[in-house]
């Protein structure tokens, strides 16, 4: 009777586990796979941010999510051959951007910029005051002497590109993506253990009941 309770109570359990653990394991690895992807940096234009070589986790966002100041990976249809590319976003939609040597103003305000890698900026380059159109974006490269960015394109709606062309912004750690991973993970090992407890469950029960063997009477002497 014992054994037959365990058996059931193994089985209430794999009830419970199974689909607790499916819901996660497909939640946390859908919601990573959905909203996220890893890409190989392959320029210097963003050194010394982020290195060529080096492996990120791009968020998918909207283009209203965009940000000042974002690293984005952005699609620019004839531009850089169509394939994406990683730049900053310096100025927004409305956004008045002027720059006089290697300093950036934002509609007169001086921006702040401690990743910029430090040395000559491109010579092709020089001084701008442009306004970016409504819906798009003003790009730079963190290593303003190695970047082919909005400063290369200013006769092009002032080298702005398209905010709907953004496939995402890059991460600065991979800990918000990882969590939603451990989720999916913690949701396969509790799918597994149901499972087990499941087998285990039925087995308890056909065992219990199984009926006991007859034993044959002592012989009489």
């Amino acid at each position: 009777m014992q054994q037959r309770g365990g058996g059931s109570g193994l089985r209430v359990a794999a009830w419970v586990l199974v689909p607790l653990g499916l819901v996660l394991a497909l939640g946390g690895i859908g919601y990573f796979f959905t909203n996220y992807q890893g890409v190989t940096v392959m320029s210097q234009a963003m050194e010394p941010t982020y290195r060529m070589g080096e492996r990120l986790v791009i968020e998918r966002i909207d283009a209203g999510e965009v940000r000042r100041g974002d690293v984005v990976l952005v699609q620019v249809p004839d531009r850089y051959e169509g394939g994406p590319v990683l730049q900053r976003v310096i100025g927004m939609g409305g956004d008045h951007v002027v720059c006089e040597g290697d300093r950036i103003t934002v509609n007169g305000k001086p921006v702040d910029e401690p990743y910029v890698m430090r040395g000559e900026v491109n010579p092709a380059t020089g001084p701008y005051d442009v306004q970016v159109p409504e819906g798009r974006l003003f790009l730079l490269g963190d290593h303003r002497g190695n970047s082919n960015d909005s400063r290369f394109f200013l006769d092009e709606q002032s080298g702005s590109v398209a905010a709907s062309g953004v496939l995402g912004r890059a991460q600065k750690g991979f800990g918000a993506a990882a969590g939603w991973v451990v989720i999916g993970v913690l949701g396969i090992v509790l799918t597994l253990v149901g499972i087990g407890l499941g087998i285990g469950g039925y087995a308890a029960g056909r065992s219990a009941r199984r009926p006991l063997a007859a034993v044959p009477p002592w012989p009489v002497v």
